[in-house]
C-alpha cells in the first residue's frame, strides 16, 4: 500500500514521497500567543499530532517542528490592556499553550522556534530579497514586491487582479499605504512606533512582518525545502501565499513538497467568535464543560482533516459514548487480563505494554484508511470493530465466566486494539480511571463491603434489606451478579 494525500498546491491527491527517505521535515504554523488557545486550535493539533504519528508508525523519521508568533499587534494590545510587557504576554500563554496540548495528549515538537529567537535569520532574508530586487525598503518599512514573483498565487489559485489591495497580514492595518510601490506588496519590517518593542536592522528601528518569520524559521531550522508544510485552511492566503513568495525568490527552490490545510471549526453551525457568544477555548471545554481530553481528540478525529466539523452539545454525547466504548476495551486487560491468565513482559498490564503481533486483518485495514489522506473517519471503524468483539467477550465472562474467543485470540485483538489507538492518540489511563471512580462513588472496598452487608441481610432473610443494597449499588452504577453458591460478582456498567 502506498500513502497519499491531498496536496493543496497541485489540487490532487498524490503519493507521498519524501525529499529525502526515509526522513520527513514537518512544520507547522503555531500560534500567536497572546490568548488561551480555542477550539480551532484543537482540531489543527490533533489534525497534524495523528499525521505525524502516523508517519513515525509508518516507519518514517519524522522532524517535527512548529513556531510561535510572540510578535504581533494582538500581543502588544494585550499587554497594554494589562499593564504588561509583550514578552510577560506571550511567555504566560506559550506555557498555557503546552498545558492545553499535554491535555489532548498531542506530542511535543522536536523544536519550537519564536519569531523574536530568529530575528538575524528573518533580517538575512529580507537582505537577500532586498539584494534580489523582490523588495524594497521605504520610510522605515521594507515590502515585498509581489508583482516581480511571477508565480505568486499559486496556493491559493488567486489572481492578482482579483483580489483585495491591502491583503497584507495581520502585522498592520496598512496605514501608510502610501509607502507602497504597488498595493499588493506587503510588509516584511515595520518601523518602530512609539512604546513599542523594536529590534535594530540595516533599516532602521523595527520588528518583523508576520509572513517573513515563519520563511525565517522553516529555513533556519529544517532547510531549504521541506516534505510538509501545514496549518489551517484560513492560512492558505495570504500567510503560506506570502511564504512561498518569499522563501521561492530567494532560493529558486519549492519551500515545501506538499502543502496540508485542516477545515474550519463551527459552532452549532455558526463560525466561532467573541461577538456571537460561542467563543471557546479548550480549556473550557474540559474544566467548565467537563469533556474529557480524549472525547474531543476523538471527535476531532471522527472527521476526515480536510472537512468542516460543527462543535454541537449532540456531537459531543455521541463522541462521549463513543469514548465509553473505547476506553472500556483498552482497559479490558487491566480488569480481565489476570482472570483469562494473560501475561505481559515485566508483569504489567498497562495499555501501553504491547508484546505480540497484532492482527494483520484489522492492519491493514487500518492502514489503508490512513494511506488514504490519513481518512481518520474510516480508521476508527476499525477500532470499534474490534472494541465492540471484546466488549461482546466481556458482557460474557462477567455474566457466563467464560468467553467464546479463546483466551489467547482474545489477547492479541486487544493489543491490536490498543497498537492502533496509540496511532490516533487515544489512550486510556487505568490509574486515573480507577481514581475517578472512586472521587465520583464507591471505592473498590465499599462496594465489597456493602455486598457483605447483603449477604448478611439474605441469610436472615431481611430481602427488603438485601433489595436495597443492591438498588443503592445500581444507582451508582454497580451492576451486582448472583451466582450458585452463594457467589456475588459486580461490576461498573
Amino acid at each position: 500500500m502506498t500513502l497519499s494525500l491531498y496536496n493543496t498546491l497541485t489540487r490532487r491527491q498524490e503519493p507521498f514521497e519524501p525529499v529525502e527517505p526515509p526522513k520527513v521535515r514537518m512544520y507547522c504554523c503555531g500560534v500567536t500567543v497572546y490568548d488561551y488557545c480555542h477550539l480551532g486550535h484543537a482540531r489543527s493539533y490533533i489534525a497534524w499530532d495523528t499525521v505525524r504519528r502516523y508517519l513515525i508508525w509508518r516507519g518514517y523519521d519524522v522532524r517535527y517542528v512548529q513556531n510561535f508568533t510572540d510578535i504581533d499587534d494582538k500581543i502588544l494590545n494585550r499587554a497594554r490592556q494589562e499593564g504588561s510587557t509583550m514578552e510577560e504576554v506571550a511567555d504566560r500563554y506559550t506555557q498555557a499553550y503546552f498545558e492545553d496540548m499535554a491535555r489532548l495528549n498531542i506530542l511535543e515538537a522536536d523544536e519550537y522556534p519564536r519569531a523574536t529567537h530568529t530575528l538575524d535569520g528573518i533580517k538575512r532574508l529580507i537582505h537577500e530579497l532586498e539584494h534580489r530586487g523582490y523588495a524594497y525598503a521605504a520610510g522605515g518599512d521594507v515590502y515585498y514586491k509581489v508583482r516581480k514573483f511571477q508565480d505568486y498565487g499559486q496556493l491559493s489559485g488567486r489572481k492578482l487582479e482579483e483580489m483585495k489591495a491591502g491583503a497584507s497580514g495581520r502585522v498592520e492595518d496598512d496605514p501608510e499605504a502610501q509607502k507602497k510601490e504597488d498595493p499588493f506588496d506587503f510588509a516584511l519590517w515595520k518601523e518602530a512606533k512609539p512604546g513599542e518593542p523594536a529590534w535594530e536592522s540595516p533599516w532602521g528601528s523595527g520588528r518583523p512582518g508576520w509572513h517573513i518569520e515563519c520563511s525565517a524559521m522553516v529555513r533556519d531550522r529544517l532547510g531549504e525545502t521541506i516534505d510538509i508544510h501545514a496549518g489551517g485552511a484560513d492560512l492558505v492566503f495570504p500567510h503560506h501565499e506570502n511564504e512561498i513568495a518569499q522563501s521561492q525568490a530567494v532560493t529558486g527552490k519549492p519551500l515545501a513538497k506538499y502543502w496540508m490545510h485542516n477545515g474550519f471549526v463551527t459552532i452549532n453551525g455558526e463560525k466561532m467568535s467573541k461577538s456571537l457568544g460561542n467563543f471557546t477555548t479548550i480549556r473550557q471545554l474540559l474544566d467548565e464543560g467537563n469533556v474529557p481530553p480524549m472525547v474531543v481528540r476523538l471527535f476531532v478525529l471522527q472527521a476526515q482533516y480536510r472537512k468542516p466539523i460543527d462543535f454541537t452539545d449532540e456531537a459531543i454525547a455521541s463522541a462521549t459514548q463513543g469514548w465509553n466504548t473505547l476506553k472500556e476495551a483498552l482497559l479490558f486487560a487491566n480488569q480481565y487480563g489476570e482472570k483469562l491468565g494473560w501475561t505481559f513482559p515485566g508483569g504489567s498490564l498497562g495499555t501501553r505494554e504491547v508484546s505480540a503481533a497484532p492482527l494483520a486483518e484489522f492492519v491493514e485495514r487500518f492502514q489503508a484508511a490512513m494511506d488514504d489522506d490519513f481518512n481518520t473517519s474510516s480508521a476508527l471503524a476499525v477500532l470499534f470493530e474490534i472494541a465492540k468483539e471484546i466488549r461482546r467477550d466481556r458482557n460474557l465472562l462477567v455474566h457466563e465466566g467464560k468467553t467464546d474467543t479463546a483466551p489467547e485470540l482474545l489477547k492479541q485483538q486487544w493489543q491490536t486494539l490498543v497498537t492502533l489507538a496509540n496511532v490516533l492518540g487515544l489512550e486510556a489511563d487505568a490509574d486515573a480511571e480507577t481514581t475517578e471512580q472512586q472521587s465520583n462513588g464507591l471505592s473498590d472496598a465499599e462496594i465489597e463491603a456493602l455486598i457483605e452487608q447483603r449477604k448478611a441481610a439474605r441469610k436472615a432473610k431481611n430481602f427488603a434489606e438485601g433489595d436495597r443494597i443492591r438498588d443503592e449499588l445500581q444507582a451508582q452504577g454497580i451492576t451486582l451478579i448472583d451466582k450458585p453458591g452463594g457467589v456475588t460478582q459486580w461490576h461498573r456498567n
